[in-house]
């Protein structure tokens, strides 16, 4: 723990650092520093102040302003580390979206990154060339290279000959003084050189003092026979003997204790496209380790472990093999995975696995498969293991997951012994799961931290374990997780006291000040792993099982204007804590703050329960408390509801006044006038831009002919009122557009009974009107049933989000298609498409992503264009409805990097969201239309075809 900035220092700070960085990226107020003092771990720090720099000159600045004034400092990138290393009670330095630049080197060979990327995203840009970068960790969806590196995580197939360690090539560094060093740069090597001879000195010291002690060189050569992240990388001391090679490697796993991480470049490895796996259930854990040692020189790139505790906790999820309830915790499985980059050659690895296994009695298998939909199975199993401890663990308690390694020669009893601790804790529900080929295990329990007794229980278990890993079999305490504040206790036990001394001569050669991420790795509070815990007060059966890890961050359309998921949670439940100790002031302050930044600005689109390892949607969280929130407003909701028709007809009579005085009073006192009223009213008026949609007034009618394919048309209620924008070069409206296709398709086209009178309910549901939204689903339910004449004809709904929902809430089974669903099942079939040559930009909606449907939509696109352009970094448009009238900043935030992203020549997006093609077309400067007037313009030279007899 940092000690205390006073006021008048934290005053003198900001007015330093906004010299150089706006307000905007300066957070100060107690409702965002309590949100940013959570990391993945269980520990919390509230920092006075959080960061966020958008260039490298920023970090220099914020590191120099706080070395002169001598404050410590933590970076951050995802957050997602396990062990303490992202919190911090001082200044909390975080990356904006800036940082997410790359480079491909050598046709893939290398790859160049900045710490903000993504690590998947790493890979997809590798894809091309069949490589990837060698660390896999299981957060790669939303860890970021910074924290991959800085933590040198590593994952289930990587091992030790794949991590950062392993395969970086080069650093870009930043020092405590702010001096930066490009080792890939000739000219920075050089005056580095000669600015800080004292390092390199002091490094090449350190090196020769190991290699004059052939006890300690041994140990350290023994100690990284195995995975190990505990403490800094000593290992760098006798792999390598240039001074720049050792800094560079000291860097990886220093957990922002040593310097930033700026750029790196890595050594790619292969991607081999041809994979297969097995799942082989021994009868106890002796068989199975036995079965580890004997494949440590097979071909295979993964062999993961699970007890017969972790076989339990998955046995009855969906889809695991029926021999999985049959299991007794004896049990112990190794799912083996090989690779290779041909077929022949990975049916070869797979025989030469089973023919070693020969002598091994495996009682129940999934035999070796490339069946993708299996091997998605098997692995989900793996996968599984930690979400199902969190998932039935009693509300406030948290989910701690242990990161050790034994020798594999001692897996088996390391392991006996660990469960016995396990016993003797009380710890029933613990499991135990790994990367059996290095030794290296996780094992997964729940604990609370509300008593002094829940506290003292875990740091007596913790004492124990580094006992039995660290001193009785020599293993690591940290394999993967780095040390953070959870290990740093026990870096001394692990190491020995001169090697421990190393590490500090390295703490201080590389911070004299001692200011980079203070009490991570060096910590001399021998309490430092049962501090500053983070409290899990229960909320809400919503939102009690989350872990707060972090991985639903990268989807979330608000997280750079206001509050993730994450966060969200974090302030939710401490405003039940404060309810429930009536602390009302503070109570009050928060709740002012959460109103706009967790409530008002959360799209509740769902994305985040996809990433969470538990299921947690926060959006609906979030409707729910929207229930409260607009209550005084449901006696006009109702009223709107029951009086749909009127409502939708005068707002077709004030798009119509936007087009008039649009046209008369041009656009920019149209927007002076429109968002004045705005301003007066609070927000409670809808903003304006050019993009704003004119009336919809063509007439909706069913097909005047019949035919013998027949198919219900319901038009959304956005897309039967709402036309193109002023200006705009479609002349016809969507559902103009789609009555063509379908009709030139060979359809009779039936539009339900009192159409202007149907709603999906989405407007109701996205406010936590839930009854108001069941009674208007329910009511389309029956038209489109009787329309459908009982399920029997298909049902064509041209907005993604109605489509989503009315699957979700209708009870009668009806064939229920968005636009890309019916395009693929129906309409390539039935008319002749000619792509068209050009670039089109594709905007996959939040909706359709949940549905399953994202490459459905990509794949009509691409049936339509030649060229078809999904831009990255966009997971939600944020325009969740009425969001973009009424909140429009969020459709801002979450379009930040869209414009950027089109090409030269390209003039057009599509996509199959009316409301998300406005704010789709606002912010990318080219007008975006539905997918269906893509494929329109794709075979517009087919004719009708003639009525049928």
């Amino acid at each position: 723990m940092s000690p205390r900035m006073t006021n008048d220092t934290k005053t003198e700070l900001l007015s330093q650092l906004a010299l150089r960085i706006p307000d905007t990226r300066l957070i100060t107020d107690a409702t965002r520093t309590l949100a940013f003092g959570t990391d993945a771990s269980f520990y919390r720090l509230i920092p006075e102040v959080v960061v966020q720099a958008d260039t490298l000159d920023d970090i220099i600045f914020i590191i120099t302003t706080c070395g002169e004034m001598r404050i410590p400092f933590t970076f951050r990138a995802a957050g997602t580390s396990l062990s303490g290393q992202a919190v911090s009670d001082s200044v909390l330095i975080t990356l904006t979206d800036s940082w997410r630049q790359h480079e491909i080197l050598d046709n893939g060979e290398r790859i160049r990154l900045q710490p903000g990327v993504i690590g998947a995203d790493a890979n997809r840009y590798l894809m091309p060339f069949q490589r990837k970068i060698g660390p896999d960790p299981a957060s790669i969806n939303s860890c970021k290279i910074g924290g991959i590196a800085a933590n040198n995580a590593s994952g289930m197939c990587c091992g030790t000959a794949q991590n950062t360690y392993k395969t970086v090539d080069s650093m870009k560094l930043v020092f405590h003084d702010g001096t930066v060093l490009d080792t890939a740069d000739y000219r920075s090597i050089s005056a580095f050189k000669e600015s800080h001879k004292y390092l390199l000195d002091g490094i090449q010291s350190l090196c020769a003092e190991v290699s004059q002690n052939p006890e300690l060189k041994q140990r350290i050569a023994h100690k990284y026979r195995l995975k190990n992240t505990t403490g800094y990388a000593l290992n760098a001391l006798i792999d390598f003997s240039d001074p720049l090679d050792v800094l560079t490697h000291l860097m990886v796993g220093s957990e922002g204790t040593l310097g930033f991480i700026a750029e790196i470049t890595y050594n790619t490895v292969i991607e081999h496209p041809f994979k297969a796996s097995a799942l082989l259930v021994f009868n106890d854990i002796e068989a199975a380790s036995n079965a580890v040692t004997a494949l440590s020189n097979a071909s295979v790139s993964s062999v993961e472990m699970m007890d017969g505790r972790a076989l339990k906790s998955v046995a009855y999820n969906l889809g695991v093999p029926d021999f999985l309830p049959q299991l007794n915790l004896e049990h112990c499985a190794l799912l083996v995975e090989s690779r290779a980059s041909e077929e022949d050659t990975l049916n070869a690895h797979c025989h030469e696995v089973m023919s070693i296994l020969a002598e091994f009695s495996v009682p129940h298998q999934v035999a070796f498969t490339q069946h993708a939909p299996t091997i998605a199975t098997l692995w989900g199993i793996r996968k599984g293991m930690f979400p199902a401890v969190g998932a039935v663990r009693e509300a406030g308690t948290t989910v701690i997951i242990e990161d050790v390694a034994f020798p594999v020669e001692r897996l088996a009893a390391g392991i006996r012994e660990l469960q016995a601790l396990f016993d003797d804790f009380g710890y029933r529900e613990a499991i135990i799961f790994g990367h059996a080929l290095e030794g290296n295990l996780h094992f997964v329990f729940t604990q609370g931290f509300e008593s002094e007794e829940e506290v003292a229980c875990y740091g007596k278990f913790m004492d124990a374990v580094a006992q039995l890993v660290a001193v009785k079999y020599g293993g690591s305490l940290k394999a993967e997780h780095g040390t953070g504040r959870n290990m740093a206790p026990y870096v001394e036990l692990e190491w020995g006291a001169d090697a421990y001394q190393l590490m500090r001569r390295i703490k201080a050669l590389f911070d004299p000040n001692g200011l980079l991420n203070p009490g991570v790795i060096i910590n001399d509070n021998p309490n430092a792993h049962i501090t500053h815990l983070k409290p899990m007060p229960k909320a809400d059966d919503i939102i009690d099982r989350c872990i707060e890890c972090g991985f639903c961050e990268a989807v979330c359309p608000s997280r750079t204007l206001s509050l993730s998921p994450r966060q969200r949670i974090v302030i939710y439940r401490e405003l039940s804590r404060l309810e429930r100790e009536g602390n009302t002031s503070r109570h009050q302050e928060i709740q002012k703050a959460f109103d706009y930044l967790g409530v008002d600005t959360c799209a509740a689109t769902g994305l985040c329960a996809d990433r969470c390892p538990v299921g947690i949607n926060t959006g609906d969280l979030i409707k729910q408390i929207r229930i409260d929130k607009y209550q005084r407003y449901e006696p006009i909701a109702r009223w709107t509801a029951d009086h749909f028709s009127a409502v939708t007809a005068v707002a077709r009579v004030g798009l119509t006044a936007n087009k008039v005085m649009q046209k008369s009073l041009g656009e920019k006192v149209m927007s002076k006038t429109v968002n004045g009223l705005r301003s007066l009213t609070k927000g409670r008026s809808p903003s304006w831009h050019k993009s704003f949609p004119t009336a919809n007034r063509s007439n909706i009618e069913s097909s005047s002919v019949a035919r013998e394919k027949q198919v219900v048309y319901f038009p959304s209620c956005a897309s039967r009122n709402m036309a193109n924008e002023v200006g705009s070069q479609d002349g016809r409206t969507l559902t103009e557009v789609t009555m063509s296709l379908l009709e030139r398709a060979g359809y009779q086209v039936i539009i339900p009974n009192a159409l202007q009178d149907q709603c999906c309910g989405m407007p109701y549901d996205s406010k936590g009107m839930t009854n108001i939204a069941k009674s208007k689903s329910d009511q389309l339910q029956d038209v489109l049933w009787h329309a459908s004449q009982r399920g029997k004809w298909p049902i064509l709904m041209d907005t993604s989000p109605c489509g989503k929902l009315s699957k979700e809430q209708f009870e009668k089974e009806m064939d229920i298609f968005e636009p890309a669903g019916f395009i693929t099942q129906y309409l390539l079939k039935e008319l002749e498409v000619t792509p068209l040559d050009e670039k089109v930009m594709l905007h996959i909606t939040c909706s359709t992503k949940r549905m399953g449907l994202a490459d459905t939509l990509l794949n009509a696109a691409q049936a339509c264009a030649k060229e078809v352009i999904v831009p990255e970094h966009i997971e939600c448009c944020g325009f969740a409805g009425d969001k973009g009238f009424f909140t429009p900043e969020l459709n801002a935030s979450a379009l930040n990097p869209l414009k950027e992203q089109i090409p030269s020549g390209c003039t057009r997006g599509f996509s199959n969201s009316r409301t998300c093609e406005i704010g789709l077309t606002e912010h990318s400067g080219i007008p975006y239309r539905s997918i269906l007037f893509l494929l329109e313009e794709a075979t517009s030279q087919q004719p009708v075809p003639a009525t049928s007899a």
